[in-house]
């Protein structure tokens, strides 16, 4: 491995409203957690980078940290705080670059937020050719022929198609070299170059194409998202079911805790915690899926620091430990068992909250609720059950 060191800026700050969804694209939901969160897990697995920063929109810091949350905790501990990008990709690049000023990397490698299978073997590609050329970009050869055309269609020329490339990232560069391209480039007030060895070769740097990867796709539109995700599901090979049940019984108060919300009712619920049944059949349903053990064995009931403990902290952890392992939650489903009080009306909001604390689309979290017509303990209303079931993917062993 080179000794130079290499740093990491990521480019997150677009607002991709090509793909028209309610969110920029690089927080999008993918095989279970944001597109965000599997480029930077690629690309922390890649190489020991010495700094990483990504350049998000000022808008979007809530966005940042929900993705962050979904890394492991390798990964996590690898990405430092973020750099706020501006208004163009260029503008977004040098304000990344800039947080490396006092550090002075070798290398720098830059890399689009929304391309998230950069393999091993392409990185290191990248350092080498930043190491031997300056500047450098990975390129794959065109399998289409390409023509000039104008505005209406009609064609002015063929270029030959094997002196040309498709034009990949991480672009790979020494760091004083670019950095002071787009120093440059922004002092001058150019900013319509649409990539960063153009940006090296507009302030007289030559540069060079090594070997891109077909593989190492970007995100555009909804079908290459679909794509993305069927390729990210499917390297999380086994699909393993988890159960949790979990039983309260009432007691004196005014209201309950339940699917991480404050229901008011006319009792409470009687814990060692906060009592919410949906947060610990959940969490026992994830540590089942994992064969982890119980919640009990993670948070013994006989340690005081967890009497009155809010509950969404054992869910979270959960969760945690599925992403620790490489693996995705598909799908969480619960049933609150109870004659009151009713959920109906507080279901939309358990579904988001559940989502939240474990990290998931709320599509993939199911709330239901039945009574059991008057019939045991939680028909005599002496307290609330839950059923919970858990889908997740974990990589084949």
């Amino acid at each position: 491995m080179p000794s130079e060191t290499v740093a990491l800026v990521v480019v997150a700050a677009g607002r991709g409203t090509r793909l028209g969804a309610d969110r920029p694209k690089q927080y999008l939901f993918c095989a279970g957690k944001p597109l965000l969160a599997h480029t930077l897990e690629a690309l922390a697995a890649a190489w020991p980078f010495s700094a990483i920063t990504v350049a998000i929109h000022t808008d979007d810091r809530a966005l940042y940290e929900e993705a962050l949350a979904h890394l492991s905790p390798a990964a996590r501990a690898s990405v430092g705080a973020p750099a706020i990008g501006g208004a163009t990709r260029q503008e977004s690049v040098l304000a990344g670059l800039e947080t490396f000023a006092e550090q002075k990397p070798d290398i720098v490698l830059i890399h689009d937020a929304v391309r998230p299978f950069p393999s091993h073997e392409l990185v290191a590609r990248a350092v080498e050719a930043a190491i031997a050329h300056g500047a450098a970009a990975p390129g794959t050869r065109l399998s289409d022929t390409v023509k000039q055309v104008d505005a209406e269609g009609c064609v002015l020329a063929t270029p030959p198609r094997a002196a040309l490339r498709a034009v990949q990232t991480p672009q790979a560069f020494r760091f004083p070299l670019i950095l002071e391209a787009h120093r440059r480039a922004a002092k001058e007030g150019v900013g319509d170059i649409t990539d960063d060895v153009a940006v090296a070769e507009w302030a007289g740097a030559s540069a060079h194409v090594f070997e891109g990867d077909p593989m190492n796709g970007k995100v555009t539109t909804i079908e290459d998202l679909r794509a993305a995700e069927a390729r990210l599901s499917g390297a999380a090979a086994e699909t393993r079911v988890g159960q949790g049940f979990d039983v309260h019984a009432f007691a004196p108060g005014d209201h309950v805790w339940l699917c991480g919300l404050r229901i008011p009712h006319t009792h409470g619920l009687s814990g060692h915690s906060d009592a919410d049944v949906a947060l610990h059949a959940l969490a026992d349903a994830l540590y089942g899926a994992l064969a982890e053990g119980d919640i009990g064995q993670h948070f013994p009931p006989s340690d005081p620091q967890w009497k009155g403990a809010a509950s969404h902290v054992f869910l979270a952890h959960a969760a945690g430990r599925v992403r620790a392992r490489g693996g995705i939650i598909v799908h969480l489903d619960a049933t609150l068992i109870c004659e009151a009080p009713k959920i109906g009306p507080h279901r939309e909001a358990m579904r988001a909250r559940l989502g939240e604390i474990a990290g998931v689309d709320a599509g993939r979290v199911a709330v239901k609720a039945t009574t059991t017509e008057r019939l045991g303990f939680t028909g005599r209303s002496e307290g609330i059950a839950c059923l919970a079931t858990a889908t997740v993917r974990l990589p084949a062993a």
